[in-house]
This record gives C-alpha cells, structure tokens and sequence, in this order.
C-alpha cells in the first residue's frame, strides 16, 4: 500500500472531510424531509437548508482546522456577516417568519373580510411578506406579515368561527383516495360536533410524485365545539396517517411502470 508523503497528509485530510460533511449534508436533508413531510413545505424546506448549512459550516471548520489553520478568524467572519444578514434582512425576516405562524393561529383566510387597526378589506393573496386586502373602494392594501401579529384582527365574514382549516402533506407513496376515505369515516364518528349542513371537504393545493398537499377544512356546530374539534381531527388525523404508513392505505403502481401517477 502507497504511503502519503507528510506534506499530503493535511490536504487528503481536508479532502476526505470535505467529502464526509457532503455525504453528511446530504444525510440531513434527507432526515430533515422525513421528519418534517406532513409540515407545510415552505417550512420544511427552510428548516433543510438551515441543517444542510449547518453541517457544512461545522465541516468546512473541521477542514480547514486540519489544514493547519487558526479558524479563529474564519468563525469571526462567518458570526459578523450572519449578523450583518440578519440586520439587513430584519425586516423581510421578520414578515417571512410572521408569514408561517399566521397560517397556523391567524383566523382567517383568503375570502375572508377581515380589519385590522383602520384598514379592513377581503383577502386575496397571502404570500411570504405580506398580506393583501382589496377595500370596498377596490383599493389594494399590503399590510406587512408581522403587523398580523401585532395588532388586533377581526374577522368580519359571517360565522367565520365555524370553519376549521388543517393543512395535511402526504407522501407520494399514501394512496390519496383510501387516504381521504379513512379519515372521513373516523370524522364520521364526531359528526354531532359538526354543522350537517357543511360535510368535511377536502382540496388538493399542490401535487407531484413525492408528495400532496391537502387542505381539510370542517364547520363545526357551535362555537364552544372549536377548540375540541380541532383537537379531535389532529388526533384521528394523526391515527390515519399512521395507518397508511404502516401500509393500511399503500398507492396502487401505475399500470405504466414508465409512466408518472398524475
């Protein structure tokens, strides 16, 4: 077996930690993706290019520390331009993060007539950095994410409270409509809790070959019943969803082994 002449020693040491922090990079995404596949995927995708910097960022440290080099000076670099990014981005940053948590506790959505502080309208876009109302003079208002959560918002549409909107992500592999029957008939079992005039309804946002995002939305009966509800759907949800990992609802293979499933 060939010797490494000692002066190559430090550069095949670099060269195999750089090696080993992409095979680790690449590791991490696909854990990331796993762990977070029924998370919107906005989040889950930030959250893997958060873990794939970090792992390179420890790796290069590593490398460059076999090297034979202080990473003192690399470390105050990399501190001093994350907080530079992070003051010049503070604000789009700050609507961006506004963005994900409205989604979840805000009450209400797209169609909704909502005010906040003097500006009330129907919404007709929400997106990463801003919220847009279009007033009853059919002006276009932007109101900026993080306002959502500073202030007081009300929702005006008519008995807005009824309605219950859980995002669900399945993988590709979940057969979609044994899917959307086993859930309906478990939701069955809380109907009394719910408005029979409005039976829960399921709409596809987004779908391809690795994934489906769906979107459950239910009415229920009475104001008191909101909280419960909630609870009880993420609960039957979440039994749903592992019954059909577990292979109770697998994906029948396309008849066209070549072909994509639509």
């Amino acid at each position: 077996m060939f010797g490494v002449p000692a002066y190559a020693v430090p550069f095949v040491y670099f060269g195999v930690t750089i090696g080993l922090t992409a095979l680790f990079a690449y590791v991490a995404s696909v854990a990331i993706r796993g762990l977070m596949r029924q998370s919107k995927p906005q989040v889950m995708e930030g959250a893997r290019t958060l873990g794939v910097a970090l792992v390179w960022l420890v790796g290069v440290v590593i490398a460059v520390q076999g090297l034979g080099v202080s990473v003192d000076i690399l470390l105050l670099v990399v501190a001093l331009l994350g907080i530079a990014t992070i003051i010049a981005l503070r604000q789009p940053l700050e609507n961006f993060g506004a963005k994900y948590i409205a989604d979840v506790y805000s009450p209400f959505q797209i169609g909704d007539t909502i005010r906040v502080g003097e500006q009330t309208g129907k919404v007709i876009e929400m997106n990463a950095m801003s919220t847009v109302l279009l007033t009853e003079d059919d002006r276009l208002v932007s109101l900026p994410n993080s306002l959502l959560l500073r202030q007081s918002v009300a929702n005006l549409t008519p008995q807005a409270w009824k309605q219950l909107v859980v995002p669900i992500t399945l993988a590709g592999s979940i057969d979609l409509a044994a899917f959307e029957s086993d859930l309906l008939k478990t939701l069955a079992k809380i109907r009394i809790r719910l408005d029979p005039r409005y039976p829960p309804v399921f709409s596809t946002k987004a779908r391809s070959t690795q994934s489906t995002d769906l979107v459950l939305t239910v009415m229920v009966r009475r104001p008191e019943d909101r909280d419960p509800v909630l609870t009880e759907v993420n609960l039957r949800l979440a039994a749903v969803l592992q019954k059909a990992r577990a292979g109770g609802s697998r994906a029948t293979p396309p008849a066209d082994a070549g072909t994509a499933r639509p």
